[in-house]
């Protein structure tokens, strides 16, 4: 899978991704849902919430995850999106269960490595406006990844396409990780510099796949810079408030602590504890700020679904330059063995479709945001579980995403 310095590895079958037979949704969907936490109390029913009336396709999906709602451990919530909107969903279980807080349409999850994709679109408008090149050298922008030890003798620089495509050759995470994994946001850039001489080279840049976090953490750095604007500053001007994101936060603030779930492990035991998803959220996540930041609710990442199969506004990104850069730049993961990956977007082949989107997990956490583009539909899972006894949000997304493909 050898390519080019500053050159996409792979680029998409074009042919193949849009000549597959997709079939039209059938199911008669509502009206989008209103409020949030201005306008709405939170709910104190004891049993699972829901907004709207489920379709067909829906009761499927509530099917497959409704015996989550008798799990002690954490709280699902489930979106369904047909076009710019949120058409239903449903949560289960306790958002906090020492308090018997019921989790609905407000509740905060955290997102983990779903926040690649914002990244990802970061470095997308940055390519528009002309103020970087896939092509330029992260040292350009951020001198400081030489400090990476042990570069391969006549290697190329690092580009940005290969930080975005997971193809650089850094290692996932510098060693002593959890030495780095601490730490405010706003001291994202030095705590990243400070973890950089512990990053290895596992590969040339431009060779293979290799998912890193720090990887994107570096990419976080160098838009940044480029942006000439902090990365906590440009997402939220950039893509949250104009996306109408308005539950969404890079940072704990007060109004998120106020809606947010706690996230549950199990111990070595077999006890869900939340102790060290509390512990993360308040000692901050050191570097994996671009690779893993975000808060966010079940409604507002229905907005950034939208927004990615191209129903978002166009002074975000324009929807034909949005499916340039999603369909441009694949390389081939290996596993499974018809999935690639973007411009911080995975993709995976199914039998009439390819789901694209992104999973993410960090403690006491898990996410998956899928779309069957063509078709216009995406399916949002968030849980506050994590470990042996937690729902799979990645393998029932998917699963959701086929039933409302069919």
């Amino acid at each position: 899978m050898a390519g080019t310095a500053g050159r996409p590895l792979v680029k998409a079958n074009k042919t193949t991704l849009s000549s597959m037979k997709l079939l039209v949704l059938s199911c008669l969907f509502l009206s989008p849902i209103a409020g949030g936490w201005a306008q709405q109390a939170p709910m104190s029913m004891s049993g699972p919430t829901t907004i709207g009336e489920p379709c067909g396709q829906c009761r499927q999906i509530d099917a497959m995850v409704g015996g989550f709602a008798r799990s002690p451990m954490g709280s699902l919530t489930v979106g369904v999106i047909s076009g710019d909107k949120l058409v239903w969903t449903k949560s289960y279980g306790n958002a906090d269960s020492k308090m018997s807080r019921t989790a609905n349409q407000d509740t905060v999850y955290r997102i983990g490595s779903i926040t690649k994709m914002f990244t990802a679109t970061m470095l997308e408008q940055l390519l528009e406006a002309g103020k970087v090149e896939l092509t330029d050298p992260v040292e350009k922008y951020f001198p400081d990844v030489n400090r990476v030890q042990k570069r391969y003798k006549d290697a190329p620089p690092i580009t940005l396409l290969q930080l975005a495509t997971h193809t650089s050759g850094l290692s996932r995470e510098p060693d002593n990780t959890a030495t780095y994994v601490t730490g405010e946001p706003e001291a994202l850039k030095e705590t990243l510099i400070a973890a950089l001489p512990h990053v290895h080279y596992e590969s040339k840049p431009g060779k293979v796949y290799s998912y890193s976090n720090i990887g994107y953490a570096v990419l976080g750095a160098a838009l940044e810079q480029a942006a000439g604007r902090p990365y906590l500053e440009y997402l939220p001007q950039h893509i949250f408030m104009p996306l109408g994101m308005t539950h969404t936060s890079l940072v704990l603030t007060p109004e998120v602590q106020l809606h947010l779930a706690k996230g549950y492990e199990r111990t070595p035991v077999g006890i869900p504890s939340s102790a060290e998803s509390d512990l993360e959220n308040r000692t901050g996540r050191g570097y994996k700020v671009p690779n893993g930041a975000i808060y966010t609710t079940v409604g507002d990442l229905a907005k950034f679904a939208s927004f990615l199969m191209g129903k978002g506004p166009a002074d975000v990104l324009a929807p034909s330059r949005l499916l340039h850069y999603q369909d441009q730049y694949v390389v081939p993961t290996g596993e499974p063995s018809d999935g690639g990956y973007g411009l911080g977007i995975m993709l995976i082949r199914k039998r009439r479709y390819i789901a694209e989107g992104h999973t993410g997990a960090v403690s006491g956490f898990s996410a998956a945001l899928y779309m069957n583009r063509a078709a216009g539909v995406a399916v949002v899972m968030l849980s506050s579980a994590g470990g042996n006894g937690a729902v799979n949000v990645d393998e029932l997304a998917l699963r959701a995403l086929d039933a409302l493909s069919k």
